[in-house]
């Protein structure tokens, strides 16, 4: 089995804001663009364009209509791909060596040629992070980009995970969450940010920031301006046709 390397002081990680998601998958399609082209062995399909279409992917987003105690039901978009944990499970079982956790940056890594596929990592993954690829039988997960956060061929700020640089509605952040001083960690730090099932004692370095309550809006009845009385002092037109309705046979009295 694959021992952990010490704690180390750099913990790169991401940090989603689940209030400001709006689940367009534009964060999935950079990944897959990106690891596909780029990293690895390409991230293959089954039969996609089938009636029973699947395929491997780093990075997925789920969808839960939440009923908050109080307030109105929210539509919350879940982002979820490894979590880069400290005390990562899917590396002290894997038999091979070929899950392992960095330690300079802390980043958790499969090397695919020493995968054998028997997928004990995915069963020991509390969050299912990692997917088998059914093409190369081998498992696959985030790798927080490594081939470009540490790229000094491309441009400074296109030295993070392509799913951050994609993200439309900046709900993706990214950053070195061991520092307390970092963009990363202060956002925590001022949002309230959390750990994903805190209960399992896998330490996620990622973080997620909680949707912000929603306002109640007062009831408001449109129609009501339309079914006001057309005239309320009884005169002019009103009036006459008021009293010529009440002459006519079942007419008002």
């Amino acid at each position: 089995m694959t021992q952990l390397p010490p704690p180390s002081a750099k913990k790169l990680g991401l940090v989603i804001d689940l209030d400001t998601c709006v689940g367009c998958h534009a964060c999935v399609v950079s990944c897959k663009g990106w690891n596909t082209e780029n990293y690895g062995a390409p991230l293959s399909d089954q039969d996609p364009y089938g009636a029973a279409p699947s395929g491997t992917f780093l990075n997925r987003v789920h969808s839960y209509e939440v009923q908050p105690v109080a307030g109105p039901a929210q539509l919350i978009h879940f982002p979820k791909s490894c979590l880069h944990c400290e005390d990562a499970p899917c590396v002290t079982v894997c038999p091979t060596g070929a899950s392992y956790k960095r330690a300079e940056d802390g980043i958790v890594l499969v090397n695919e040629s020493d995968c054998i596929g028997c997928g004990l990592c995915a069963w020991a993954c509390p969050y299912g992070a990692r997917e088998l690829d059914a093409a190369a039988g081998v498992m696959k997960k985030c790798t927080l980009c490594v081939d470009r956060i540490y790229n000094d061929n491309l441009p400074e700020e296109d030295r993070q995970p392509a799913c951050v640089r994609t993200c439309p509605a900046g709900a993706r952040h990214f950053g070195d969450l061991g520092d307390p001083d970092s963009d990363v960690s202060q956002l925590v730090a001022e949002r309230g940010g959390f750990d994903l099932m805190p209960e399992q004692g896998t330490k996620p370095v990622n973080k997620y920031l909680p949707p912000r309550p929603k306002d109640q809006a007062p009831e408001i009845d449109i129609l009501a301006p339309l079914l006001e009385p057309v005239a309320q002092d009884g005169q002019g037109f009103a009036a006459w046709l008021d009293k010529a309705l009440s002459t006519l046979p079942g007419g008002r009295n």
